[in-house]
């Protein structure tokens, strides 16, 4: 077997390996991409079982491509880790290669957990339809400057037909009408190209085509399937709300914070913790009331000065449970 421990950077690469039925250790510097490429594919002619050992880092994807068709198994390490286990702090690249070769001998390598190639791919799909929401937002924005430059004042309102005729019937300047077209031209560019992206199901490896969006310049119909509906139609939930539905709570429970001692914090993160252990309903309230009296310390539970809650009702101490009533405190 062949173990090589790997100093990757986006230019070059240093390494040291070592087999280990002989214990002959070489070391070896390849530039990227063809001297790399052309020695790993001499290594894995051998015939002999591969194992590589480098630091998480960016620029890579075309080396774990290789390596990949060339059957040698990559591990991808820590690079908190693999750092915090030298003892000498001078560090050059022959130093690292040699010290990711050592946590590989001494099985001491802390190997992370790295996503498949199609879940990889699908975040690239998120991330470029998140870059492309972002221009369409700088866009509309800019459009909207315009607008008001000129007295219209009609917010979403300007992406409907009716305010779109009313921005472009404005006479501007040569090179302000120039910007106008240009940003609307962009701006009818961009909205099929997020619409398409939108309505990607995931795990069918295919765009949906089929459904175009009702009005792609704002927003995106509720029952819609894709990677995002968007939130400003949908009444999308937030995470809290989401675990008050598990626990089978219908109205909306607040817990806010006031800080008072330096355990607040810790103390009401318990707190939360108890919500979601005891639940709310039957036999919940108690079992909350339960898990919540050993966290709040005398100190707290009197409180040196009453508060005024948002709602109006007096409460001591450093924690005010609105609608406490209704959660069978």
């Amino acid at each position: 077997m062949i173990i090589v421990g790997c100093d990757y950077h986006p230019g070059f690469q240093q390494i040291a390996y070592v087999d280990t039925e002989t214990g002959e250790v070489k070391e070896q510097r390849l530039e990227h991409r063809e001297l790399a490429e052309k020695f790993y594919r001499e290594l894995a002619s051998q015939g002999e079982t591969i194992r590589l050992g480098m630091e998480a880092s960016g620029h890579a994807r075309w080396f774990e491509r290789l390596l990949a068709e060339l059957n040698i198994e990559l591990w991808i390490g820590d690079a908190a880790k693999i750092r915090a286990k030298r003892v000498r702090k001078h560090k050059t690249d022959r130093q690292d290669a040699q010290h990711i070769l050592q946590l590989l001998g001494e099985d001491r390598f802390p190997q992370i957990w790295v996503a498949s190639w199609e879940n990889r791919d699908l975040r690239q799909l998120l991330w470029h339809r998140h870059r492309m929401v972002q221009a369409r937002t700088r866009i509309m924005n800019q459009l909207q400057a315009v607008a008001l430059n000129e007295g219209l004042r009609c917010k979403k309102k300007l992406w409907r037909e009716q305010g779109r005729k009313q921005l472009e019937a404005y006479r501007l300047a040569p090179w302000a009408s120039r910007r106008r077209e240009d940003l609307l031209k962009l701006l009818d560019e961009l909205n099929p190209t997020i619409a398409e992206l939108t309505s990607h199901r995931p795990g069918s490896g295919e765009i949906c085509r089929s459904r175009p969006s009702d009005d792609t310049s704002w927003g995106w119909p509720v029952n819609r399937p894709g990677l995002r509906i968007d939130h400003r139609k949908s009444g999308a939930i937030s995470v809290r709300q989401a675990d008050r539905r598990l626990l089978g709570v219908s109205a909306p429970r607040r817990l806010e914070r006031r800080t008072a001692s330096a355990g607040t914090y810790h103390q009401t993160r318990q707190l939360d913790a108890a919500l979601l252990i005891g639940g709310v309903g039957p036999g919940g309230g108690a079992k909350y009331s339960a898990l919540a009296e050993p966290v709040l310390s005398p100190g707290d539970a009197t409180g040196t000065k009453d508060r005024q809650s948002r709602h109006g009702q007096e409460a001591g101490g450093s924690l005010v449970l609105d609608d406490a009533p209704g959660m069978g405190l």
